[in-house]
């Protein structure tokens, strides 16, 4: 049962204890997501109540079916934006024709996630690297802050999802802003980072909003509504949320495929990610697999009452972690203490100045953007700044369901060329060690003049071959008098058939000069694959060493005397047997 009922895996942990911090963290979450839904609805293009539906029916589901003891799912500001950016060009944000498509997306991307997860597919997020998390979260910040600049700045702009075309249209009309809803906005925004400073114990975007409200108050008290200009959002009908109904045409389906695909990836990555940074603070290890099933009926149930694409939500799970919450149950509570809040206060919302939810979504654009992880990646990796450089400018130029798609073929692209160039290392027996340790040519450190110690640290395949060939092209034409090549093969991770040919095809070159190739302590895989080429017989059998000792007295055995006896290198211990040349 416990495969389709997962919550049967921690429901006795439940006792008294656990219910009263699960119960306060349940209500905190409650609070604090009011001024959250209604902002992320409104960046879906969406009326204010679907924010808040989205955060009953799904956080409950998404509870009882995840993984996670402590993720909160509903609506999230990086979904929200994709959904804008997938069905704006499908349909007038907040039309009747656009909440169906909002709500046959939910269904949609909850079908695949569902498929995902029974598949156990949940590994595929691991192709998802922090660089490009952070380049599409950094960039989706950018982008909210500037959809949010005409709510800011109390102007109208037509609705677009483009960061440049935002940009231009507000720039357009600076000249008719208002000042007093860009001072309230300020306030609001002011607020947040405050209170995020100072008072970490209460949600920054409550603050903020209770700040917002009241400087909107007191210039519409000081001014008057008309003169301030300061527009409200209106209140919300105090009710469950109503049963809907998606679009099952073809057509429809159709057309919101791609964005289907692209909405689901970033559900589940944000998802999954944030359920294992909670995880690392909390000592839960996280099924991806059953996460993927819990967001995927979590979806489903938006789909049917009334909600939009949703997610975990990194402020919600972050607060109901620091309230205290023991089990999933924290989650299912702060839905109904939801229901409880709007159906008693729903018209409160009538007083929530729209600059004020333009301040909140400011607040959490710049929280969005993780500067520390990108100072490090520029200081410490090139691969991972490129990376997360291409991610985020595609998040800005492209279209969004793009953008990650974007970020995981520049993944793709740094690792290939990363592990098409695999390590090439010239080693020696170092003089200063006893045990024969290995140390890599340097100067005062000569190589044996007959034999090349090389360690190859890496995968020998198809995408490597030639990087690996035109190395050891280059050692035979620079050093012709080192003929028999001694691979440190432990570091050899694996290789394929054109691997495999390329040491083949080595060992016959250096065969026919009077020279030789010898394995070091490869990988049973590595000489299998060996093996069922047939390139064991160009190697030699009796050229594959388990041990180190072994493997310079079977170089050492096969090296012409005469040059020895002129060497002074002495890089092996068995070069002592060897008369020292004599000084004329």
């Amino acid at each position: 049962m416990t495969r389709f009922l997962p919550f049967l895996h921690w429901w006795p942990r439940v006792n008294a204890a656990t219910l009263r911090a699960d119960a306060l963290a349940g209500l905190i979450g409650a609070i604090a997501v009011v001024p959250q839904g209604v902002a992320f609805a409104a960046l879906a293009g969406l009326p204010p109540e679907y924010g808040l539906y989205c955060a009953m029916a799904p956080t409950v589901i998404a509870a009882l079916f995840g993984s996670s003891l402590h993720n909160v799912s509903g609506p999230t500001n990086a979904v929200s934006l994709m959904v804008f950016a997938v069905l704006a060009p499908l349909a007038a944000p907040g039309s009747p024709q656009y909440i169906q498509l909002a709500l046959t997306l939910a269904l949609m991307c909850g079908v695949v996630m569902i498929a995902l997860g029974v598949a156990r597919m949940g590994a595929l997020v691991n192709f998802m690297s922090d660089a490009v998390i952070v380049g599409f979260t950094a960039a989706i910040g950018v982008l909210i802050f500037a959809s949010q600049l005409h709510q800011v700045l109390g102007i109208d702009i037509p609705p677009a999802t483009r960061f440049i075309t935002l940009l231009a249209e507000t720039w357009t009309r600076l000249g008719s802003t208002n000042p007093w809803a860009l001072l309230t906005a300020a306030m609001t925004l002011a607020a947040g980072i405050a209170s995020r400073r100072w008072l970490r114990r209460v949600p920054a975007i409550l603050t903020a909003t209770l700040v917002g409200c009241l400087m909107g108050a007191l210039l519409q008290a000081l001014l008057g509504a008309e003169r301030s200009g300061i527009r409200m959002l209106g209140g919300i009908a105090g009710s469950l949320p109503p049963v809907s109904l998606p679009d099952f045409s073809i057509d429809t389906l159709q057309s919101l495929a791609g964005g289907a695909v692209a909405v689901t990836v970033l559900s589940l990555t944000q998802a999954v990610s944030i359920g294992r940074a909670i995880g690392i603070r909390s000592g839960q290890r996280l099924d991806n697999n059953q996460e993927f099933i819990g967001q995927g009926l979590a979806n489903v149930a938006a789909a049917f009452f009334s909600g939009f694409p949703s997610s975990a939500s990194v402020n919600r799970c972050g607060i109901n972690f620091e309230a205290g919450a023991k089990t999933p149950l924290a989650a299912v509570l702060s839905a109904l203490f939801l229901v409880l809040l709007l159906l008693a206060f729903g018209g409160l919302t009538a007083w929530l100045p729209i600059a004020v939810v333009g301040g909140v979504l400011l607040f959490v654009a710049w929280n969005l953007i993780d500067i520390q992880y990108i100072r490090r990646a520029i200081r410490t990796s090139g691969n991972d700044a490129a990376v997360l450089a291409v991610t985020f400018l595609a998040t800005l130029t492209l279209d969004l369901e793009f953008a990650i798609l974007a970020g995981v073929a520049a993944s793709l692209v740094v690792y290939l060329h990363s592990s098409a160039h695999p390590s090439l290392r010239s080693l020696v027996p170092s003089p200063r060690h006893a045990d024969r340790r290995m140390a890599e040519v340097e100067p005062g450190l000569q190589e044996c003049p007959q034999a090349k110690i090389l360690r190859i640290e890496g995968s020998i395949y198809f995408g490597a071959v030639n990087h690996v060939e035109d190395y050891l092209d280059a050692l035979r034409k620079h050093n012709p008098a080192q003929k028999h090549l001694l691979l440190m093969s432990k570091s050899i991770n694996t290789i394929d058939m054109a691997g495999a040919d390329l040491i083949g095809r080595e060992a016959i070159r250096r065969n026919a000069e009077g020279g030789a190739v010898y394995l070091y302590s490869p990988r049973k895989p590595v000489v299998a694959m060996l093996a069922r080429g047939g390139y064991m017989k160009d190697i030699g059998k009796d050229h594959i060493f388990r041990s180190k000792d072994e493997a310079f007295r079977g170089v050492f055995a096969r090296l012409d005397r005469s040059i020895c006896a002129t060497c002074r290198a002495r890089i092996f211990t068995e070069c002592a047997s060897i008369p020292e040349p004599v000084a004329i």
